[in-house]
């Protein structure tokens, strides 16, 4: 497992199209957007936004995996600001007056979910691709690649840089002021509409014919970037792209750089990979890429005798300053990770918990970088066998497993030694944990789903565990929703723990049969949980204002929703402002 660089143009396409013609089904890759959006940038000014020079209240951050490695959310502070992006806007609301300063239009109607980036007076809005639809005497459709947005707050909130790439936006992560964006593409081969061939070997046979005739460059992503007035395009060079031993030859993987101090985006100086890479770790110094080949589907007739590997194949990146990744090293795990947190560095070291779908068998796997690989030291084999992992957390030293398939083991590790990394103390309980957060010295919040003896969900459970025995891991209290799902259940950036005050928000919605309810619960975590507060947003539409975010800037609680803003008090809950969208 090692990167290398092709040794011409010529071998790169010619590699990259034996591969896909190996890896194609009868209805082409699947995924991708690689087509550019032209258009001029629309911007949309409102007031100048005030910043107070007086001191900057306390105030939360984006639940994050690495506190040095910031990730793209809906919403972020400074203490003095709050910044959201939706709808196609991003807005600046002003925490001291609780009174929105600003707006800008950022030119990308029915975008999906945008996030952004904040630092200093800079804003990156990150739009994932998609297609905007419109009646221009005929139905019209555009498919677009990604956008990035280079926001300029130091005065009336205005887009001073646009970048426009192709594919499909991975992540993000921002260490200083630095953005490290990772971008996933398809090659830009146009296969044959046949609706009417059923026949998959037929169709596979005339995707293959595409490869061959698709252009020689038809691999090597392209982008454009709009600064004020004027337009440069670009696209990565074959000397850029490297590849592993094995790769699919259906995407390549993109790192860009972007230093959001400057006035300009530029071209984001790509680092390519081809690879399926669709989950991204980094800390503050290091960034990883995460690729598997689930995607694949064997079945189809007339496909390669070539099964899927149940393995991760693993990248390792390593950063200084505003730079450009360096690649350092590559490796495999047998199974696959269930998101990000199944992959932590410490001590110069890689630790990995994966599920082999075949056995549902689970694993953690201690990993050194030697000679330019990503070499095991050691591992813990056997977690929850028949069952697979639903949330991992590694902390120090220290690794926490859940596993589920009717009861919840919760796994303690002993990870110091990175040649005998071991089990060291278990906890069965109904339900599960599909995230666990942590609250302080030795103790750990799960949030997941409660379960009957079979294995069947019965709502929200909050756990609060006590991990200071690593033998002996307990639970102290939880709490319960019937009929609740959270979004923290599977991203944590709805979750959000203020350790002030001990407080835990948590969106949560039910439903009775009859009627729907969504709400931010306030809980008060203590050696219990205790529901001191929720917090809701008007109907829009009549149907419940589904809250996304939670944030706290000084005394106030501040949450998030399509509906608008809400500012509450920290204490009490009673609302103090509302912001609608």
């Amino acid at each position: 497992m090692r990167l290398v660089a092709f040794d011409s143009c010529d071998q790169l396409i010619a590699d990259l199209r034996r591969a896909a013609k190996a890896s194609v089904g009868p209805y082409g890759f699947g995924g991708g957007r690689p087509e550019l959006l032209d258009g001029g940038v629309r911007v949309a000014q409102g007031a100048a936004s005030k910043v107070d020079s007086a001191a900057e209240p306390a105030y939360s951050g984006t639940n994050v995996h690495e506190s040095q490695a910031d990730e793209p959310d809906l919403v972020k502070t400074d203490g003095r600001r709050i910044v959201t992006v939706g709808q196609g806007a991003l807005r600046v609301v002003d925490v001291a007056t609780r009174k929105e300063t600003g707006s800008v239009d950022l030119g990308v109607p029915n975008a999906g979910q945008l996030q952004l980036l904040l630092t200093g007076d800079s804003a990156l809005v990150l739009v994932p691709a998609g297609y905007e639809r419109g009646f221009v005497g005929k139905t019209a459709e555009i498919d677009y690649g990604p956008q990035l947005l280079l926001v300029d707050l130091s005065g009336p909130p205005a887009i001073v840089s646009r970048y426009q790439g192709e594919g499909d936006l991975v992540d993000a992560r921002m260490t200083g002021a630095t953005a490290r964006v990772v971008l996933r593409t398809t090659p830009r081969i146009q296969f044959p509409d046949s609706p009417t061939i059923s026949d998959e070997k037929r169709r596979i046979a005339a995707n293959r014919d595409a490869i061959d005739r698709a252009p020689a460059d038809a691999w090597l992503p392209r982008w454009q970037v709009t600064d004020g007035a004027v337009t440069s395009a670009g696209k990565v060079d074959c000397g850029q792209v490297r590849r592993p031993t094995d790769y699919s030859g259906g995407s390549l993987v993109s790192i860009l750089t972007f230093d959001l101090a400057r006035s300009v985006l530029g071209g984001g100086d790509p680092v390519t990979v081809v690879a399926d890479g669709d989950t991204v770790y980094a800390t503050a110094t290091s960034l990883y890429l995460a690729s598997d080949q689930r995607w694949r589907f064997e079945s189809f007739a007339g496909r390669a005798a070539r099964p899927a590997r149940q393995e991760t194949d693993l990248y390792k990146f390593t950063f200084e300053g505003n730079q450009p990744p360096v690649y350092r090293a590559a490796g495999t795990v047998p199974g696959y990770l269930i998101n990000q947190y199944a992959v932590s560095e410490w001590a110069n070291r890689l630790r990995v918990a994966t599920t082999d779908p075949k056995t549902d068998r689970s694993a953690v796997r201690v990993l050194n970088e030697q000679n330019g690989e990503l070499v095991q030291t050691g591992a813990v084999d056997g977690l929850g066998k028949g069952e697979r992992i639903y949330s991992v957390r590694f902390l120090g030293d220290r690794g926490y497993v859940v596993t589920f398939r009717q009861t919840d083991p919760l796994y303690s590790l002993d990870l110091s030694d990175p040649a005998k990394p071991k089990v060291t103390g278990e906890l069965k309980i109904t339900g599960y944990s599909a995230h666990l957060q942590p609250v302080g010295v030795d103790r750990l919040i799960g949030i997941g789903q409660e379960a009957d003896g079979d294995g069947r969900t019965q709502g929200t459970q909050v756990s609060l565990f006590d991990v200071s025995d690593p033998a002996k891991p307990r639970r102290l209290a939880r709490y319960q929703i019937p009929g609740g799902h959270s979004d923290a259940e599977y991203d944590p950036h709805a979750l959000l723990w203020w350790p002030a005050a001990n407080l835990l928000v948590t969106p949560v919605s039910t439903w009775n049969g009859q009627d729907s309810k969504s709400a931010a619960l306030t809980l008060r975590v203590t050696d219990d949980i205790k529901l001191t507060g929720e917090v809701t947003h008007p109907t829009a539409a009549g149907y419940p204002s589904m809250i996304q975010r939670s944030l706290v800037a000084g005394n106030v609680l501040w949450t998030l929703s399509d509906a608008g803003l809400r500012a509450s008090d920290l204490s009490t809950t009673a609302q103090l402002a509302w912001l609608p969208n």
